[in-house]
């Protein structure tokens, strides 16, 4: 799995679109000049995941994916565009191989008699103090 998910980050580096837009923050006389940030667009349904991984893609990715389907990611936080570029790029990668990390399915637990009736007394303690509580009936 880990070969498909690296295989398929490959692809979406090829298909990624940049653009490089004016920046704030560090930079100095050079923010006003140069075009150092960087933004990523990739049109997610081009690289044809399968539907799970798809799914939680677009879960990860969040209010960073559009409705028509493509990632836009962001990168500012260095001077230079090369390092924004491979900022951004890495991020992408990472949200790409997230989505294959399948979530560990959750075994179910099962309580003991001893664990069921304390939470019994417990839940009837504390509806007790709850209905201590309120106006007195004259």
């Amino acid at each position: 799995m880990a070969d498909t998910a690296d295989a398929i980050v490959a692809r979406a580096i090829d298909l990624v679109r940049e653009s490089f837009i004016a920046a704030s923050g560090p930079g100095g006389q050079n923010v006003n000049k140069v075009a150092t940030a960087v933004q990523l667009r990739l049109d997610v349904y081009a690289l044809r995941l399968p539907p799970e991984v798809f799914q939680r893609l677009k879960t990860l990715a969040g209010s960073r994916m559009t409705a028509g389907g493509e990632i836009v990611i962001a990168a500012r936080r260095f001077r230079t565009q090369e390092a924004n570029r491979a900022e951004a790029r890495e991020r992408l990668a990472e949200l790409i191989r997230g989505a294959f990390d399948a979530p560990a399915r959750r075994a179910r637990s099962r309580l003991n008699r001893v664990g069921k009736e304390a939470r019994i007394k417990a839940k009837k303690s504390r509806g007790a103090i709850k209905a201590g509580r309120g106006k007195p009936d004259w």
